[in-house]
């Protein structure tokens, strides 16, 4: 079973840097699109950024400037590099896999809290 593994949340102070990574547990030539969401209390999960296997990228608004999204397919992993950290920014963030969604082949990892307070 594929498993994928969120690392390097923790608590940040405003203006802030945090990376998260995230390794796949399947070759990473196999996964089209990486994608991190994130879900704040009572709010709906969104997606953040993308990166597809033409190295491709997309963002939400609120981070563009700020977040980059990476993938090492040596390593099955992807990173997001997030600067300038707002509290704004405070959720649960979580990576996804897709490798064929049409055909449920794609994955989600637990997740790792991110928070932004002085």
């Amino acid at each position: 079973q594929t498993k994928v593994v969120e690392s390097g949340g923790g608590l940040v102070q405003p203006g802030g840097s945090l990376t998260l990574s995230c390794t796949a547990s399947i070759s990473a030539s196999a996964i089209y699109e990486w994608a991190w969401y994130r879900q704040a209390p009572g709010s709906e999960r969104e997606l953040v950024a993308s990166i597809d296997s033409g190295g491709r990228t997309k963002y939400l608004d609120s981070v563009k400037g700020r977040f980059r999204i990476s993938r090492v397919n040596l390593k099955n992993s992807t990173y997001l590099q997030m600067n300038s950290l707002q509290s704004e920014d405070t959720a649960v963030y979580y990576c996804y896999v897709d490798v064929a969604r049409a055909l449920g082949m794609d994955y989600w990892g637990k997740g790792t809290q991110v928070t932004v307070s002085s």
